[in-house]
């Protein structure tokens, strides 16, 4: 018996004292031909295959009567076979021992596999030389997972590197630049081999540096994983840009730190532009308070103006001194008015009343206005305009300030007794507009800054011609706002002068709409309204309340056939609901004011209250926006503001 403190365990059936029994060649054998992982076989001295397992059979798919006695060079593809590769492996494992490998290799059905091989030299008990063993594992899967993650990582490196919009680099934990991107090359001017190695605060002003910045922000992104800053940088020139900056802690598998990721943006345009938008809306609010706040003593002066007039107070210097006033008060009104709209304009607060518009009544109204301005200089004004209509859909208002302001430039900067020509007529699918002087013109290179807020033509010193620089710029906005477009063309030779063209889109010509027929609607000196409502009982109720209140009513229930009605019926007043079949009530009122001269005023009836309803109602030209159920005193308010005088 075993003493009982003995580790052996004796084996069931042989008693405890015999020896173990050897291990025979065929049991070494039996090992080797049941493995299915590894290709195990024996090769002669010349490389000859003598032994083939299960191994073998599964990786090269060879049988053993199918290999053995054949050189294993039959495993290696053609390539290497032409360099002597099997011969150059044995040659290395009966030198040195052993030789491994891994590389391609060969089954029998002519596809490859990535192959590790280990050859080994085999000696006999007197040590001679006996032949090799060879063993084979298959790897591709393995091989092709590399494969992967080295295409992910090479795909993922070149898309970091080709990125320009982006400084992409990494840092190694003390802050020396490691990697180098072509966004950073291209914003900060260095070359890789030019920077690799350096510390990142080199990007950094000197003001920056020597407080401390560049090493504070790894703390902080060591310690809170990431962090972003905006400020200034510096590029190899020594030049600033202003940059927004995320700098990411990067650590290993086991948590430690083994260096930083930053990426740099390049944000100075759009800093100058913020940085310009601002100016502008504080140049657009200064603008709209000096506007009002000159109109207030303006509107005295105008009135002790007016009541010197009427007290008949007539000598000849009294005389002189009210048209001085006069002429100056008119020009001081249209300079805060220029003040006013640039404000509304670049605020975004300007609204266009359109509707369909013949140029040619804008133009007739402008010229008439400007007549005496021409008289004074004693200029000949030529005027070339279309016989055909010039419809434009547009602001008759602000049709008539574009051409004025033209006009006024034109004839300002013209000397005495030159020559103005305005011409309007059709271009294709556009009307142009034209004025044309001979004065001293425009030099090339003010060509584009004139449109400028601001901006005026070079003047003498006593700037005789006068003005703030408003005229053109409003022009410019103006026709933006139409959709259209203006140029200036001159030489800037004196005596040839310039020319302002106009573009805008032509326009259909809208329907007048017809008398009401005498027959189906007698005229009784009533105010006649269209009730426009898909819900017949809300429409009935609403006509028997017209009629109550003194007014003549006809109803509709659809868009389309209420939009014929303002067409040929010409009701003084509408009552349009916004939610109707064919076209909606928004679609009504913009094709209303498209194709109608002299549209109606529309009065929105809709379920929907909220202020965006609202909103969008008085932006398809609603004069307003009544909630059902429509109060009573309200509708009746409204009736005797717009109808009163019927």
């Amino acid at each position: 018996m075993a003493d009982a403190g003995s580790d052996s365990v004796p084996l069931a059936g042989v008693p405890s004292h015999a020896p173990m029994p050897a291990v025979g060649d065929a049991d070494y054998r039996l090992m080797v031909d049941a493995v299915t992982d590894y290709a195990i076989f024996l090769l002669d001295t010349e490389g000859r295959v003598r032994s083939w397992n299960a191994g073998a059979h599964r990786i090269k798919g060879y049988e053993a009567n199918e290999v053995i006695g054949r050189h294993f060079s039959l495993f290696y593809p053609p390539d290497q076979l032409a360099r002597g590769w099997p011969e150059y492996e044995l040659r290395m494992a009966r030198e040195t021992g052993r030789f491994e490998d891994e590389g391609w290799r060969l089954r029998k059905d002519g596809s490859r596999f990535w192959a590790n091989v280990v050859i080994t030299r085999l000696l006999g008990p007197d040590g001679g030389f006996r032949g090799f063993s060879k063993i084979t594992r298959d790897l591709t899967e393995r091989r092709q997972q590399e494969e992967h993650m080295r295409l992910s990582e090479e795909r993922f490196r070149l898309l970091v590197e080709s990125v320009k919009d982006y400084a992409i680099f990494m840092l190694d934990p003390s802050g020396r630049v490691v990697s180098w991107n072509m966004g950073a090359r291209r914003f900060k001017g260095y070359e890789a081999n030019e920077i690799i190695g350096h510390h990142f605060s080199v990007f950094y002003p000197p003001e920056q540096k020597s407080r401390g910045w560049p090493d504070e922000e790894l703390r902080i992104a060591q310690r809170e994983g990431s962090f972003e800053d905006e400020g200034w940088r510096l590029r190899k020139d020594g030049s600033r840009f202003w940059a927004s900056v995320v700098i990411t802690a990067v650590h290993d598998a086991s948590g430690a730190l083994i260096g930083f990721a930053k990426v740099t943006r390049d944000l100075t345009e759009q800093r100058r532009v913020s940085s310009l938008e601002d100016e502008g809306r504080r140049i657009s609010t200064f603008l709209a308070m000096l506007g009002h706040e000159l109109r207030n003593p303006l509107a005295p002066i105008a009135n002790a103006l007016a009541l010197m007039k009427r007290l008949k107070l007539e000598t000849p210097q009294l005389t002189l001194v009210q048209d001085t006033i006069s002429r100056q008060l008119r020009q001081l009104v249209r300079l805060v008015d220029d003040l006013l709209d640039v404000g509304r304009i670049t605020s975004g607060k300007i609204r266009l009343e359109t509707r369909p518009v013949d140029l040619r009544d804008a133009v007739a109204e402008a010229l008439e206005a400007m007549t005496p301005l021409a008289a004074d200089k004693s200029h000949q004004v030529r005027l070339e305009v279309s016989q055909s209509p010039l419809w434009v859909l547009g602001d008759r208002a602000r049709l008539i300030q574009v051409i004025s302001n033209l006009l006024g430039n034109a004839i300002k900067f013209t000397p005495s007794s030159g020559h103005v020509e305005l011409r309007a007529s059709l271009r294709g699918d556009r009307v142009e507009l034209s004025v044309r002087d001979d004065g001293p013109g425009v030099p090339q290179r003010d060509l584009q800054r004139i449109f400028n807020l601001f901006e005026q033509g070079e003047q003498d010193l006593a700037r005789s011609q006068g003005g703030l620089g408003l005229g053109l710029s409003l022009v410019q906005q103006l026709v933006d706002l139409h959709g259209g477009e203006v140029a200036c063309f001159s030489k800037g030779v004196p005596g040839e002068g310039s020319e302002f063209v106009v573009l805008l889109p032509r326009s259909t010509a809208p329907v007048v709409p017809d008398k009401p027929p005498s027959t189906s609607q007698p005229h009784d000196g009533r105010p006649f309204v269209l009730v426009v409502d898909d819900n017949r009982d809300a429409a009935e109720t609403m006509s028997a309340l017209m009629d109550a209140l003194g007014c003549r009513s006809v109803m509709r229930h659809d868009g389309l056939s209420a939009l014929e009605a303002i067409k040929h019926l010409a009701p003084d007043l509408v009552l349009l609901d916004i939610g109707l079949p064919g076209l909606n009530g928004l679609e009504v009122a913009q094709r209303t004011r498209a194709e109608v001269a002299k549209p109606p005023p529309l009065i929105a009836v809709s379920g929907y209250g909220q202020e965006r309803d609202r909103q969008l109602s008085f932006e398809a030209g609603f004069f307003a926006h009544l909630t059902k159920p429509v109060d009573v005193a309200q509708i009746e308010a409204l009736l005797a503001r717009l109808l009163g005088k019927r």
